[in-house]
Order: structure tokens, then sequence, then C-alpha cells
């Protein structure tokens, strides 16, 4: 891939696991001096960016807050600069409209408040929502200038890259169904075709098959990505996009009072929610419904309503086992009454084996079809170097692919994955995936269930009711 030319400045605010996978992907492909780049984060990792502070990356430790934000950021950026948001509790909102007044782009991988805003008891249940947080932001996002500049909201792995493999799982289905698989030019178009290709549920189906030699300890929390984001998110209430052909509410469910009302929420944490789903190289999996944003705008987006009423629309989770180590993790999270444990390792060079699959699992009058990636770890090693895992750059690619659409559509304003041609990033960051395959399967939620111990709730039916995922132990 040629290099691609950028003469402004980028910001990147913080430098986790995603953020010292991306600026290498920086350095790269974007044809610039490293000299413009500036990473803020709020703890110093700033040996893990050594050798690009060495070629001239500028590197602060400086938490960004309420009060330092603007002053911080107007410090690095001027307009038609890029500001990469990869931090936590760092308000995603109040950054966007930073950027928007003065007119620098701008892309995150998720809608984040401000600190001790998910764990706040104070705060509705209803408002910790990431339902609650996109309706927010797309309320601010009226007031800001017509044609403004472009600000990508949700573009990592999942959402962001997901959103991709749906639309082109949705081509795959058409063709094999026998309908028009020209790729819609419009939001109604793309709806109208997952209609009449039978889609009624959509899981965002990751299984992250890593292992490492080095076990979890006791009093220790591991993952191969952001442990306080995947804490933070798992302590959200549980939410899924709410299907048209769903016949009832699940057990403590509850519908939004604003916005489309495309989706609900469990009134349980999402770390505790668990449902099956399926992978083609795991097999069966038990999985948390954690809350993400695809959730919300995948079912939003391909809604179809005619005269005024909403007559098609699927169900769409987040469906996510992580690797053992992780599980475990969560375990003894929960034991601890949701207090984080002291010690947290994310895992990297300890991995031995093993691959991230990550895809979309599109479920309906077909069967299951499921799209995605399939990256190992010693792939990634290959392609990213030996102190990476397999997670990581699934999320750094799209959100470099995201920073490209950005410099070229600079005039956008607020915009969502589901906005973008999925072509133009898939192109981009298929080097970074592994294999990309689709597999249809026979698999659905009712097969295989244990005889004997019969669960109370299952529509015999229907195998694509929620009620038919969801474990009950």
């Amino acid at each position: 891939m040629a290099k691609f030319p950028y003469k402004g400045r980028i910001v990147m605010i913080g430098y986790g696991s995603v953020g010292r996978c991306t600026m290498p992907l920086i350095e790269r492909h974007f044809d610039m001096p490293l000299s413009n780049v500036t990473v803020i984060d709020g703890h110093d990792h700033s040996d893990d960016a050594a050798r690009f502070i060495e070629k001239g990356v500028k590197y602060i430790v400086q938490p960004v807050d309420e009060k330092n934000y603007g002053k911080l950021l107007g410090q690095h950026l001027k307009k038609g600069d890029l500001l990469i948001n990869l931090s936590v509790e760092v308000d995603s909102l109040a950054l966007i409209a930073w950027c928007q007044k003065q007119g620098v782009l701008y892309i995150d991988t998720c809608i984040e408040p401000w600190a001790g805003y998910y764990d706040n008891a104070s705060i509705p249940e209803e408002q910790r929502t990431n339902y609650y947080l996109r309706h927010r932001a797309l309320e601010a996002a009226k007031k800001f200038p017509k044609n403004g500049p472009s600000a990508l909201l949700t573009h990592g792995a999942n959402p962001g890259l997901i959103t991709h493999f749906i639309k082109q799982g949705v081509l795959d289905i058409a063709r094999m169904r026998g309908l028009d698989a020209t790729k819609p030019k419009t939001r109604e178009a793309w709806a109208k075709l997952m209609r009449d290709c039978g889609v009624k549920v959509i899981h965002v189906a990751e299984h992250d098959l890593q292992i490492t030699d080095v076990p979890k300890r006791p009093n220790e929390f591991c993952n191969t990505w952001s442990i306080h984001g995947f804490v933070g998110e798992g302590c959200q209430p549980a939410e899924l996009g709410w299907g048209t052909h769903e016949k009832r509410l699940p057990e403590n469910a509850a519908e939004h009072k604003v916005g489309s009302k495309a989706a609900i929420y469990l009134r349980q944490p999402g770390c505790t929610t668990e449902v099956r789903s399926w992978t083609p190289h795991g097999g069966p999996m038990i999985a948390y419904l954690i809350t993400h944003g695809e959730s919300i705008t995948t079912a939003d987006y391909f809604t179809v309503t005619e005269k005024g009423k909403v007559t098609f629309r699927p169900t769409v989770h987040y469906a996510y086992h992580p690797c053992d180590d992780a599980v475990l993790s969560v375990r003894e999270f929960q034991e601890r009454g949701f207090v984080l444990q002291k010690d947290i390792r994310p895992l990297n060079e300890e991995i031995v084996d093993g691959i991230d699959e990550l895809g979309a699992l599109l479920m309906g009058d077909f069967g299951a079809y499921w799209f995605g990636s399939q990256l190992s770890i010693h792939e990634a090693r290959r392609v990213m170097g030996p102190d990476y895992n397999a997670t990581s750059p699934q999320i750094a690619a799209p959100v470099l692919a995201g920073a490209m659409w950005l410099i070229e559509n600079p005039n956008r304003g607020v915009v969502e994955p589901e906005d973008i041609d999925h072509d133009y990033i898939l192109d981009i960051c298929r080097p970074y995936l592994g294999p990309v395959v689709g597999c249809f399967s026979d698999w659905n939620p009712l097969k295989d269930r244990n005889v004997l111990f019969p669960e109370p709730n299952l529509d015999m039916s229907d195998p694509w009711q929620f009620e038919n995922f969801r474990v009950r132990r």
C-alpha cells in the first residue's frame, strides 16, 4: 500500500493496548514526519513508545480531565488536524464538541463519559447505557455546523470493523439466496436487503482462543485488550438492539424513553449475562452479553419503516468469549463484589498460541452465516512484531482506516461506522486481519441442548427468539 500523504498534526489520547498498536500503523502508512504526532496519556507508557519518541513523537504524561482538556488540546491541534481518542474515562462528547468548534477531525473507538460515571449509583440506570450516551451525542450533533469537520464515532473493531463485516455478510447471503446482491447506496436500501435476506438476529460473535504460558494468578485480572475498558463496559447494563420478530420482552428488560427506541437493556451487568453463540473455529460457546455501541447503531441503521411504522429490525448484541484467563478474571471480579483485582496484566509476550476469532454471525430464515477475521497470534506477530497479540491489530487497523477516511472526507460532520463504504475500510484492514472468511452453518441456539435438564422459557417454534439464546443456570 502506498504511503498516505498527510500534512497535518495528529494527537493520540491514550497509549494502551490499542494505541501502542496504532502507532506503528501510522508510521507505516502515513507519509508524514513523526514529529507531527503527539501522545497524551494519563499513565507513563513511554517505555513502550520509546522507539517512536526517538523518531520525534512527543509523549506527554498528563491525565485529561474536565478542567484541562481544552487548553491541552489547543496546544497541539489546529484546524485540519486529527484527534485520535483511544482513552477511557475521557468524555467523548466534550472532545467532539471542542473539535467541531476548532475544525479538528476526530475518531474514537467507543463513546466514553468522564470518570466515575458507570459505577455512580446516583445516575439512573438508563443513563448509564451506551444507548443513552449515543443519544446524547446525536442530540448534541444537531447543533453542530452543517458539513462541519468529520467526527467518526466508535470505529475500532467492534464497534467499527464489525459493521463492515455485517454489510459484506448481507451481500453474501443475498447472493446465496438469488437476490440482487448489488451494493446498496442508501441506508433504506441496506435495511430492505437485510429484511429480504431473512435476517432476524445478529451476534457480534467473538471467541478469543489465545493461550499463555503464564496463567492468571489469584487477585490478578488478565485480558488481551484494555482491562479498564473491559471492566467498565462489563459493569454497564447488558444492552441489545431489539428485533421486530421477538414475541416478548425478556425478564428484567427495560425499554428506553427517548430516541429511536431501537434497543433495550437488562437490569443486570453485562459481565453476569450469558448467551449462546457460535464461531467457525471455536464452535458453540457460552459468551457474555457485554454492551457495545454496535448493538444500538446496527439495529437502528437496518430498521425498515413503512408509513411511520417499524416493520423490520434485527435483534443485535455482542456475544463475547474472552480468552480463558480473562474468563477466570471476570469470575474472580464477580466474587470480589465487582471490585477490580489489585494486579492487572495485559497479555502480550506471554501468549504462545491461538487466534482471536471476531465476526458477525447473521441468523434467520437461511440458517446461520458468520463472516469475520480469524487472526492468529503467529500471523499478528508476523505483520506487527513480536510484542503484539492477535486482538490489538483487529482494533488498530480500523482506527487507521477510519483516520484515512476522515482525511479524505473532512466535511461530513458526525458520522457512525454504518455511514461509511464498507469496501473502503475492509480493503485497508485486510492485511492485518489474518484469514477473512465467510461460513454457513446449521447451528442454532436450540441445537444440542441438554435434554436431561430442560430449560424454562424456550420457544421451540422459533429458534431465533432471544430467550433461546439466553443462558439460565
